[in-house]
Protein backbone atom coordinates (compact mmCIF):
# COMPACT_ATOMS: atom_id res chain seq x y z
CA UNK A 1 0.00 0.00 0.00
CA UNK A 2 1.35 3.37 -1.11
CA UNK A 3 1.82 5.89 1.70
CA UNK A 4 2.26 9.45 1.41
CA UNK A 5 2.44 10.86 4.95
CA UNK A 6 6.81 11.03 4.90
CA UNK A 7 7.64 13.77 6.93
CA UNK A 8 10.40 14.67 4.45
CA UNK A 9 7.87 14.46 1.54
CA UNK A 10 6.15 17.36 3.70
CA UNK A 11 9.06 19.21 3.46
CA UNK A 12 9.51 18.61 -0.25
CA UNK A 13 6.25 20.16 -1.01
CA UNK A 14 6.64 23.35 1.05
CA UNK A 15 4.57 22.66 4.19
CA UNK A 16 5.87 23.51 7.45
CA UNK A 17 7.15 21.17 9.29
CA UNK A 18 7.34 22.39 13.05
CA UNK A 19 8.44 20.15 16.07
CA UNK A 20 9.45 21.08 19.32
CA UNK A 21 12.92 20.97 20.49
CA UNK A 22 15.03 19.89 23.25
CA UNK A 23 17.43 22.79 22.80
CA UNK A 24 18.07 25.08 24.88
CA UNK A 25 20.07 27.76 22.86
CA UNK A 26 18.33 31.08 23.23
CA UNK A 27 17.25 33.22 20.39
CA UNK A 28 19.42 36.28 21.03
CA UNK A 29 18.31 39.07 18.97
CA UNK A 30 20.88 41.00 16.86
CA UNK A 31 19.35 44.16 18.48
CA UNK A 32 19.00 42.60 21.87
CA UNK A 33 18.57 39.83 24.51
CA UNK A 34 17.19 36.70 23.53
CA UNK A 35 13.69 35.80 23.97
CA UNK A 36 14.15 32.63 25.14
CA UNK A 37 12.73 30.95 22.42
CA UNK A 38 14.19 27.38 21.59
CA UNK A 39 15.07 26.84 17.76
CA UNK A 40 16.55 24.40 15.73
CA UNK A 41 20.22 24.08 15.37
CA UNK A 42 19.66 24.42 11.55
CA UNK A 43 18.07 28.07 11.93
CA UNK A 44 20.96 29.61 13.85
CA UNK A 45 22.95 30.46 11.12
CA UNK A 46 20.29 32.09 9.13
CA UNK A 47 20.55 35.05 11.09
CA UNK A 48 23.87 35.59 9.19
CA UNK A 49 21.57 36.17 5.94
CA UNK A 50 20.84 39.70 7.31
CA UNK A 51 23.71 41.42 6.89
CA UNK A 52 23.49 40.31 3.08
CA UNK A 53 20.06 42.60 2.68
CA UNK A 54 21.41 46.19 2.53
CA UNK A 55 23.21 44.76 -0.96
CA UNK A 56 20.86 41.79 -2.18
CA UNK A 57 17.66 43.04 -3.66
CA UNK A 58 16.14 39.38 -2.81
CA UNK A 59 15.93 40.75 0.75
CA UNK A 60 13.26 43.25 0.67
CA UNK A 61 11.78 44.35 3.93
CA UNK A 62 8.70 41.48 3.21
CA UNK A 63 11.47 38.70 3.28
CA UNK A 64 13.29 39.57 6.73
CA UNK A 65 9.35 39.66 8.35
CA UNK A 66 8.92 36.28 6.61
CA UNK A 67 12.22 35.18 7.67
CA UNK A 68 11.59 36.52 11.21
CA UNK A 69 8.57 34.54 11.33
CA UNK A 70 10.08 31.37 9.98
CA UNK A 71 12.28 31.48 12.90
CA UNK A 72 9.48 32.36 15.66
CA UNK A 73 7.15 30.00 14.12
CA UNK A 74 4.74 31.57 13.46
CA UNK A 75 2.74 30.04 10.94
CA UNK A 76 -1.37 29.74 10.23
CA UNK A 77 -1.88 26.90 12.08
CA UNK A 78 -3.51 24.81 9.20
CA UNK A 79 -0.48 24.49 7.98
CA UNK A 80 1.23 22.98 10.39
CA UNK A 81 1.16 19.01 10.08
CA UNK A 82 1.47 18.62 14.00
CA UNK A 83 -1.57 21.24 14.94
CA UNK A 84 -4.80 19.88 15.94
CA UNK A 85 -5.84 22.32 13.10
CA UNK A 86 -3.95 21.41 10.49
CA UNK A 87 -6.13 20.77 7.01
CA UNK A 88 -9.10 22.73 9.20
CA UNK A 89 -8.69 25.21 5.73
CA UNK A 90 -10.44 22.12 3.92
CA UNK A 91 -13.51 22.21 5.89
CA UNK A 92 -16.32 24.16 4.36
CA UNK A 93 -19.82 25.70 5.73
CA UNK A 94 -23.02 24.26 4.09
CA UNK A 95 -26.29 25.09 4.77
CA UNK A 96 -26.75 21.95 8.25
CA UNK A 97 -29.83 20.99 6.95
CA UNK A 98 -28.44 19.90 3.33
CA UNK A 99 -25.05 18.86 5.41
CA UNK A 100 -26.96 16.61 7.15
CA UNK A 101 -29.32 15.90 4.03
CA UNK A 102 -25.87 14.48 2.38
CA UNK A 103 -24.78 12.77 5.27
CA UNK A 104 -27.89 10.89 5.48
CA UNK A 105 -27.50 9.36 2.04
CA UNK A 106 -23.79 8.29 2.75
CA UNK A 107 -25.27 6.64 5.56
CA UNK A 108 -27.09 4.52 3.46
CA UNK A 109 -24.41 2.37 2.15
CA UNK A 110 -23.44 -0.45 3.84
CA UNK A 111 -20.25 -1.00 2.20
CA UNK A 112 -17.20 1.15 3.68
CA UNK A 113 -16.52 4.38 2.75
CA UNK A 114 -13.70 5.87 4.51
CA UNK A 115 -13.50 9.78 2.71
CA UNK A 116 -16.47 11.13 0.75
CA UNK A 117 -17.55 14.46 -0.63
CA UNK A 118 -19.82 16.06 -1.88
CA UNK A 119 -19.49 18.82 -4.77
CA UNK A 120 -20.72 20.87 -7.65
CA UNK A 121 -23.19 23.35 -8.51
CA UNK A 122 -25.83 21.38 -6.28
CA UNK A 123 -24.19 21.89 -3.29
CA UNK A 124 -22.28 25.23 -3.86
CA UNK A 125 -23.99 28.19 -6.09
CA UNK A 126 -22.23 28.56 -8.93
CA UNK A 127 -22.96 32.70 -10.26
CA UNK A 128 -25.06 32.42 -13.57
CA UNK A 129 -27.25 29.19 -12.53
CA UNK A 130 -30.78 29.12 -11.75
CA UNK A 131 -31.43 28.43 -8.41
CA UNK A 132 -34.86 27.16 -8.99
CA UNK A 133 -33.58 23.88 -10.93
CA UNK A 134 -32.33 21.19 -8.56
CA UNK A 135 -29.22 19.75 -9.86
CA UNK A 136 -27.67 16.33 -9.44
CA UNK A 137 -25.76 16.22 -6.44
CA UNK A 138 -22.62 15.29 -7.27
CA UNK A 139 -20.29 12.71 -4.49
CA UNK A 140 -17.18 10.91 -4.67
CA UNK A 141 -16.38 8.76 -2.16
CA UNK A 142 -13.01 7.13 -1.09
CA UNK A 143 -12.58 3.29 -0.62
CA UNK A 144 -9.91 1.15 0.48
CA UNK A 145 -10.43 -2.26 -1.58
CA UNK A 146 -12.90 -1.06 -4.96
CA UNK A 147 -13.37 -5.10 -5.59
CA UNK A 148 -14.82 -6.04 -2.01
CA UNK A 149 -17.08 -2.17 -1.87
CA UNK A 150 -18.43 -3.08 -5.12
CA UNK A 151 -19.60 -6.49 -4.45
CA UNK A 152 -20.91 -5.12 -1.12
CA UNK A 153 -22.88 -2.64 -3.07
CA UNK A 154 -23.97 -4.58 -5.85
CA UNK A 155 -25.88 -6.46 -3.31
CA UNK A 156 -27.36 -3.77 -1.41
CA UNK A 157 -28.35 -1.47 -4.52
CA UNK A 158 -28.08 -3.41 -7.81
CA UNK A 159 -30.25 -1.37 -9.78
CA UNK A 160 -27.48 1.64 -9.32
CA UNK A 161 -25.36 -0.42 -12.05
CA UNK A 162 -25.74 -0.76 -15.46
CA UNK A 163 -25.64 -4.28 -17.34
CA UNK A 164 -21.93 -4.06 -16.64
CA UNK A 165 -22.68 -5.74 -13.47
CA UNK A 166 -23.35 -8.94 -14.66
CA UNK A 167 -19.75 -9.55 -15.28
CA UNK A 168 -19.29 -9.16 -11.92
CA UNK A 169 -17.74 -6.89 -9.32
CA UNK A 170 -14.28 -7.65 -10.15
CA UNK A 171 -14.40 -6.77 -13.27
CA UNK A 172 -16.08 -3.38 -12.23
CA UNK A 173 -13.19 -2.62 -10.21
CA UNK A 174 -10.86 -3.99 -12.78
CA UNK A 175 -12.80 -1.41 -15.39
CA UNK A 176 -12.54 1.71 -12.25
CA UNK A 177 -8.74 0.87 -11.54
CA UNK A 178 -7.34 0.32 -15.39
CA UNK A 179 -9.46 3.15 -17.58
CA UNK A 180 -9.39 6.32 -17.33
CA UNK A 181 -9.20 8.26 -13.99
CA UNK A 182 -9.59 5.33 -11.59
CA UNK A 183 -12.94 6.30 -11.17
CA UNK A 184 -16.00 4.66 -11.58
CA UNK A 185 -19.65 6.58 -11.41
CA UNK A 186 -23.12 5.58 -10.91
CA UNK A 187 -25.48 8.71 -12.08
CA UNK A 188 -28.91 8.98 -11.80
CA UNK A 189 -29.42 7.41 -8.79
CA UNK A 190 -32.59 8.33 -6.95
CA UNK A 191 -32.13 8.15 -3.34
CA UNK A 192 -34.05 10.24 -0.12
CA UNK A 193 -35.41 12.44 -2.68
CA UNK A 194 -32.54 13.80 -4.64
CA UNK A 195 -31.14 12.54 -7.93
CA UNK A 196 -27.34 11.80 -7.18
CA UNK A 197 -24.47 11.08 -8.84
CA UNK A 198 -21.15 9.35 -7.31
CA UNK A 199 -17.89 7.90 -8.17
CA UNK A 200 -16.02 5.29 -6.41
CA UNK A 201 -11.87 5.57 -6.03
CA UNK A 202 -9.59 4.01 -3.75
CA UNK A 203 -7.47 5.53 -1.23
CA UNK A 204 -4.30 4.93 -2.26
CA UNK A 205 -5.30 5.95 -6.22
CA UNK A 206 -7.01 9.07 -4.54
CA UNK A 207 -3.83 9.88 -2.18
CA UNK A 208 -1.35 9.22 -5.54
CA UNK A 209 -3.44 11.82 -7.61
CA UNK A 210 -3.81 14.05 -5.23
CA UNK A 211 0.77 14.71 -4.49
CA UNK A 212 1.78 13.97 -8.28
CA UNK A 213 -1.57 15.31 -10.06
CA UNK A 214 -1.25 11.47 -12.60
CA UNK A 215 -4.56 12.36 -14.16
CA UNK A 216 -5.81 15.42 -12.45
CA UNK A 217 -9.19 14.55 -11.90
CA UNK A 218 -10.38 14.29 -8.42
CA UNK A 219 -7.03 16.70 -7.57
CA UNK A 220 -8.53 19.50 -10.13
CA UNK A 221 -12.48 18.66 -8.65
CA UNK A 222 -10.82 19.24 -5.10
CA UNK A 223 -8.79 22.39 -6.16
CA UNK A 224 -12.79 24.18 -6.02
CA UNK A 225 -14.56 23.94 -2.38
CA UNK A 226 -15.62 20.26 -1.96
CA UNK A 227 -17.97 19.84 1.09
CA UNK A 228 -15.77 16.72 3.45
CA UNK A 229 -18.91 14.24 4.81
CA UNK A 230 -16.51 11.85 5.82
CA UNK A 231 -12.69 12.78 6.72
CA UNK A 232 -9.70 10.65 6.60
CA UNK A 233 -6.03 12.04 7.74
CA UNK A 234 -4.23 10.69 4.94
CA UNK A 235 -6.35 12.51 2.40
CA UNK A 236 -6.28 15.69 4.38
CA UNK A 237 -2.90 15.28 4.30
CA UNK A 238 -2.16 14.67 0.72
CA UNK A 239 -5.36 17.16 -0.52
CA UNK A 240 -3.02 19.88 1.72
CA UNK A 241 -0.22 18.97 -0.64
CA UNK A 242 -2.52 19.42 -3.48
CA UNK A 243 -3.93 22.98 -2.69
CA UNK A 244 -0.15 24.16 -2.41
CA UNK A 245 0.59 23.04 -5.69
CA UNK A 246 -2.51 24.47 -7.28
CA UNK A 247 -1.27 27.57 -5.42
CA UNK A 248 2.24 27.45 -7.01
CA UNK A 249 1.30 26.30 -10.59
CA UNK A 250 -1.17 29.65 -10.49
CA UNK A 251 1.63 31.99 -9.60
CA UNK A 252 4.21 30.51 -11.79
CA UNK A 253 1.43 31.71 -14.53
CA UNK A 254 0.56 34.90 -12.81
CA UNK A 255 1.88 38.29 -13.47
CA UNK A 256 4.07 40.11 -10.52
CA UNK A 257 1.07 42.02 -8.82
CA UNK A 258 -2.62 39.84 -8.79
CA UNK A 259 -6.24 40.03 -6.71
CA UNK A 260 -7.70 37.24 -5.18
CA UNK A 261 -9.96 36.69 -7.80
CA UNK A 262 -7.45 36.43 -10.65
CA UNK A 263 -5.67 33.78 -8.29
CA UNK A 264 -8.83 31.63 -7.84
CA UNK A 265 -9.66 31.69 -12.04
CA UNK A 266 -6.44 30.32 -12.07
CA UNK A 267 -6.58 27.86 -9.87
CA UNK A 268 -10.11 26.80 -10.84
CA UNK A 269 -8.73 26.28 -14.24
CA UNK A 270 -6.07 24.19 -14.07
CA UNK A 271 -8.22 21.26 -14.24
CA UNK A 272 -10.47 22.30 -17.13
CA UNK A 273 -7.04 22.89 -19.28
CA UNK A 274 -7.17 20.77 -22.11
CA UNK A 275 -10.62 19.04 -21.21
CA UNK A 276 -12.21 18.38 -24.46
CA UNK A 277 -15.52 18.79 -22.58
CA UNK A 278 -14.98 22.35 -22.53
CA UNK A 279 -15.59 22.97 -26.04
CA UNK A 280 -18.67 21.41 -26.13
CA UNK A 281 -20.51 20.05 -22.75
CA UNK A 282 -19.75 22.45 -20.26
CA UNK A 283 -20.71 26.10 -19.62
CA UNK A 284 -18.19 27.89 -21.21
CA UNK A 285 -18.38 30.77 -18.41
CA UNK A 286 -18.06 28.08 -15.85
CA UNK A 287 -14.68 28.82 -14.12
CA UNK A 288 -15.85 32.12 -13.64
CA UNK A 289 -19.37 31.29 -12.40
CA UNK A 290 -17.75 28.78 -9.77
CA UNK A 291 -15.30 31.55 -8.25
CA UNK A 292 -18.07 34.17 -8.16
CA UNK A 293 -20.25 32.36 -6.47
CA UNK A 294 -17.84 30.77 -3.86
CA UNK A 295 -15.30 34.03 -3.08
CA UNK A 296 -15.36 33.59 0.72
CA UNK A 297 -14.75 29.68 0.02
CA UNK A 298 -11.85 29.48 -2.05
CA UNK A 299 -10.49 32.66 0.07
CA UNK A 300 -10.92 29.93 3.20
CA UNK A 301 -8.97 27.18 1.19
CA UNK A 302 -5.99 29.43 0.19
CA UNK A 303 -5.47 32.28 2.09
CA UNK A 304 -3.62 31.02 4.62
CA UNK A 305 -1.44 28.92 1.94
CA UNK A 306 -0.66 31.83 0.39
CA UNK A 307 -0.03 33.96 3.26
CA UNK A 308 3.01 31.25 4.49
CA UNK A 309 5.04 31.58 1.50
CA UNK A 310 7.91 33.97 1.73
CA UNK A 311 7.51 34.85 -1.94
CA UNK A 312 3.99 36.55 -1.39
CA UNK A 313 3.09 40.00 0.11
CA UNK A 314 -0.13 41.33 0.50
CA UNK A 315 -0.42 45.39 -0.42
CA UNK A 316 -2.61 47.71 1.25
CA UNK A 317 -5.19 48.14 -1.61
CA UNK A 318 -5.42 44.29 -1.28
CA UNK A 319 -3.77 42.92 -3.80
CA UNK A 320 -1.07 40.64 -3.91
CA UNK A 321 2.95 40.80 -5.19
CA UNK A 322 4.79 38.46 -5.76
CA UNK A 323 8.83 38.17 -5.82
CA UNK A 324 9.90 37.51 -9.09
CA UNK A 325 13.31 36.60 -8.60
CA UNK A 326 14.59 33.50 -10.30
CA UNK A 327 15.81 32.14 -7.06
CA UNK A 328 12.13 32.02 -5.28
CA UNK A 329 10.69 31.10 -8.72
CA UNK A 330 13.17 28.49 -9.33
CA UNK A 331 12.12 26.45 -6.13
CA UNK A 332 8.35 26.81 -7.10
CA UNK A 333 9.62 25.18 -10.52
CA UNK A 334 11.61 22.57 -8.43
CA UNK A 335 8.53 21.67 -6.09
CA UNK A 336 6.13 20.92 -8.69
CA UNK A 337 3.79 17.93 -8.92
CA UNK A 338 5.42 14.96 -10.12
CA UNK A 339 3.69 14.34 -13.46
CA UNK A 340 3.94 18.30 -14.53
CA UNK A 341 7.39 18.42 -13.58
CA UNK A 342 8.74 16.00 -15.51
CA UNK A 343 6.47 17.58 -18.39
CA UNK A 344 7.71 21.09 -18.09
CA UNK A 345 11.51 19.95 -17.98
CA UNK A 346 11.31 17.90 -20.80
CA UNK A 347 9.65 20.80 -23.00
CA UNK A 348 11.89 23.24 -21.60
CA UNK A 349 14.95 21.23 -22.49
CA UNK A 350 13.70 20.58 -26.12
CA UNK A 351 12.56 24.42 -26.05
CA UNK A 352 16.17 24.78 -25.68
CA UNK A 353 17.61 22.82 -28.27
CA UNK A 354 15.62 24.00 -30.60
CA UNK A 355 17.07 27.36 -30.07
CA UNK A 356 20.75 26.47 -29.07
CA UNK A 357 20.24 26.60 -25.50
CA UNK A 358 22.68 25.42 -23.15
CA UNK A 359 21.15 23.38 -20.45
CA UNK A 360 22.52 23.87 -17.31
CA UNK A 361 23.68 20.41 -15.57
CA UNK A 362 22.99 21.32 -12.02
CA UNK A 363 19.72 21.23 -11.06
CA UNK A 364 18.89 24.40 -9.42
CA UNK A 365 20.76 26.44 -12.24
CA UNK A 366 18.52 24.31 -14.44
CA UNK A 367 14.98 25.10 -12.50
CA UNK A 368 15.82 29.20 -12.55
CA UNK A 369 16.81 28.87 -16.40
CA UNK A 370 13.08 27.56 -16.57
CA UNK A 371 11.98 29.89 -13.84
CA UNK A 372 13.43 32.87 -16.26
CA UNK A 373 11.92 31.78 -19.98
CA UNK A 374 9.14 33.53 -20.96
CA UNK A 375 7.96 30.30 -22.24
CA UNK A 376 7.27 29.01 -18.77
CA UNK A 377 3.17 29.70 -18.72
CA UNK A 378 3.22 27.83 -21.87
CA UNK A 379 5.10 24.63 -20.38
CA UNK A 380 2.47 25.00 -17.51
CA UNK A 381 -0.59 24.90 -19.53
CA UNK A 382 0.34 24.53 -23.50
CA UNK A 383 -3.61 23.90 -25.43
CA UNK A 384 -5.57 26.49 -23.27
CA UNK A 385 -6.23 28.10 -26.23
CA UNK A 386 -9.41 27.79 -28.03
CA UNK A 387 -9.51 24.61 -30.01
CA UNK A 388 -12.68 23.40 -32.07
CA UNK A 389 -14.04 20.03 -30.99
CA UNK A 390 -13.28 18.22 -33.99
CA UNK A 391 -9.29 19.15 -33.26
CA UNK A 392 -9.52 18.03 -29.55
CA UNK A 393 -11.18 14.89 -30.14
CA UNK A 394 -8.83 13.60 -32.87
CA UNK A 395 -5.67 15.19 -30.53
CA UNK A 396 -6.91 13.42 -27.43
CA UNK A 397 -7.20 10.22 -29.67
CA UNK A 398 -3.76 10.34 -31.16
CA UNK A 399 -2.59 10.99 -27.37
CA UNK A 400 -4.54 7.62 -26.52
CA UNK A 401 -2.85 5.48 -29.80
CA UNK A 402 0.19 7.50 -29.11
CA UNK A 403 1.34 8.26 -25.64
CA UNK A 404 4.25 9.82 -26.22
CA UNK A 405 5.51 12.51 -23.58
CA UNK A 406 4.01 15.98 -24.29
CA UNK A 407 3.67 19.23 -22.52
CA UNK A 408 1.88 20.24 -19.87
CA UNK A 409 -1.35 20.39 -18.00
CA UNK A 410 -3.80 19.50 -21.62
CA UNK A 411 -1.39 16.75 -21.95
CA UNK A 412 -2.48 15.23 -18.47
CA UNK A 413 -6.08 16.22 -18.43
CA UNK A 414 -7.08 15.63 -21.90
CA UNK A 415 -6.42 11.89 -22.19
CA UNK A 416 -7.83 11.32 -18.88
CA UNK A 417 -11.17 13.17 -19.27
CA UNK A 418 -11.89 11.61 -22.40
CA UNK A 419 -10.86 8.25 -21.35
CA UNK A 420 -12.67 8.76 -18.49
CA UNK A 421 -15.78 10.34 -20.26
CA UNK A 422 -15.44 6.71 -22.96
CA UNK A 423 -15.86 4.53 -19.65
CA UNK A 424 -18.57 6.56 -18.63
CA UNK A 425 -21.02 4.73 -21.24
CA UNK A 426 -19.83 1.27 -20.53
CA UNK A 427 -20.45 1.97 -16.68
CA UNK A 428 -23.31 4.29 -16.90
CA UNK A 429 -25.14 2.32 -19.69
CA UNK A 430 -26.61 4.05 -23.18
CA UNK A 431 -29.63 5.45 -21.66
CA UNK A 432 -28.28 7.67 -18.60
CA UNK A 433 -24.95 8.86 -20.63
CA UNK A 434 -27.69 10.27 -23.20
CA UNK A 435 -29.44 11.72 -20.91
CA UNK A 436 -26.32 13.23 -19.10
CA UNK A 437 -25.04 14.37 -22.40
CA UNK A 438 -28.06 15.95 -23.77
CA UNK A 439 -28.06 18.15 -20.08
CA UNK A 440 -24.63 19.21 -20.31
CA UNK A 441 -25.02 20.50 -24.08
CA UNK A 442 -28.64 22.33 -22.62
CA UNK A 443 -26.14 23.99 -20.35
CA UNK A 444 -23.46 25.00 -23.05
CA UNK A 445 -26.11 26.14 -25.55
CA UNK A 446 -27.79 28.35 -22.59
CA UNK A 447 -24.60 29.73 -22.03
CA UNK A 448 -23.44 30.61 -25.69
CA UNK A 449 -27.12 32.75 -26.04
Amino acid sequence: MLKYTCPSRILRIGIPKVRLYTTTTPHTSPNGPGDGLPIPPTLLNKRKTEARSSSDPLFTEETRQRLERLRRHQFHPTNIPDSPDFGTNQYISIDEKLKQQLKDIVSQFNAPVRYAIAYGSGVFRQAGYDDQKKPMMDFIFGVSHPGHWHALNMQQHPHHYSSIRFLGSGSVALLQEKVGAGLYFNPYVEMDGMTIKYGVVSIDKLCKDLIDWETLYVAGRMHKPVKILRDDARVRLANQVNLTEAVRVALLTLPERFNEAELFERIAGISYTGDFRMIVGENPNKVRNIVQGQMDHFHRLYFGLLDDLPNVAILNNGQFQQNQNPRFRGLMVQKLPKTLYNKVVAEHRSQALRNNTDIPEDKIELHQQIAASPELSSYIDRGKEIFNLITTFILNLAILINPTPTTGLRDIIGRTALTQSIKGVVTAGPWRTSRYAAEKLAKWWSAKK
